[in-house]
């Protein structure tokens, strides 16, 4: 499957926050996938026409930026492609809550890419979370899933210490990753782009497909966590662990 999306290399339509634009997109060519960052709404329909999927971000959301994730993402259904939202900070003000619920309920998003705060606050759960943090609570993260999954018809998965996929039904557990990967910023933003190219394999299920992803993603954090000696030069590492090939590591975990 690697190997497949890197010889097909699919275009990854982002339009995403302002703090992490470079690493996402260097991120995705570490991947071995071709990135493309626009998001003024005169051309947002064309970049998506050209692309294999689409990553919509709302970490640092405005009102000119959601209109181009409608634009975008009508674009993108038209087209039958991938939809994958990142709903950063989704419990930090009522507006970013209203922002994500609006994407849910005008586009089929294929995957929604969490934390548990995020889906808490989308599940209308009590929580305690902090701006992007993931904060605690005391509800069930798999079930909080499952309901947001067949409330809007989509994917989600929910990223920690073990993460988490579901379709609403079935429900896939991956332990991968490592503590440092929380000490660089735009981890999570890079992991649902990296989801979006692997939601692009038309012959994977789904949820394979996203939990693939998430091993893939874990495994390179993993690596680079051996070599690492602090958060500058993990994030470095990561991307080099993200270019090599890592099948026989995917297939074996």
């Amino acid at each position: 499957m690697l190997r497949e999306l890197r010889i097909q290399k699919p275009l990854i339509h982002c339009i995403t926050n302002h703090v992490v634009s470079n690493f996402q997109a260097n991120g995705l060519l570490a991947f071995g996938v071709s990135p493309v960052m626009g998001d003024e709404e005169l051309e947002v329909a064309e970049l998506t026409g050209h692309a294999d999927a689409l990553s919509l971000n709302i970490g640092t959301i405005t009102e000119r930026s959601l209109k181009s994730m409608l634009i975008a993402g009508n674009a993108a259904m038209e087209k039958g492609i991938p939809i994958v939202l990142d709903p950063v900070g989704a419990g930090a003000t009522s507006y970013r809550l209203e922002a994500v619920k609006h994407l849910l309920e005008q586009l089929d998003i294929t995957l929604l890419r969490c934390n548990a705060g995020e889906l808490a606050a989308i599940a209308g759960a009590d929580w305690q979370a902090r701006g992007v943090d993931a904060g605690e609570g005391e509800g069930d993260i798999a079930e909080l899933a499952k309901h947001v999954a067949f409330t809007y018809n989509t994917l989600v998965a929910v990223t920690g210490r073990v993460d988490i996929v579901t379709d609403g039904e079935r429900m896939e557990w991956i332990t991968a990753g490592h503590s440092l990967m929380a000490s660089v910023t735009g981890m999570g933003c890079l992991l649902s782009a990296v989801l979006a190219a692997f939601l692009t394999d038309r012959e994977e299920q789904p949820v394979e497909a996203v939990a693939k992803g998430l091993q893939y993603y874990g495994n390179a954090g993993e690596r680079a966590a051996k070599i690492a000696l602090s958060p500058g030069t993990f994030q470095m590492t990561f991307l080099d662990e993200l270019s090599k090939q890592q099948e026989a590591a995917l297939h074996e975990r």
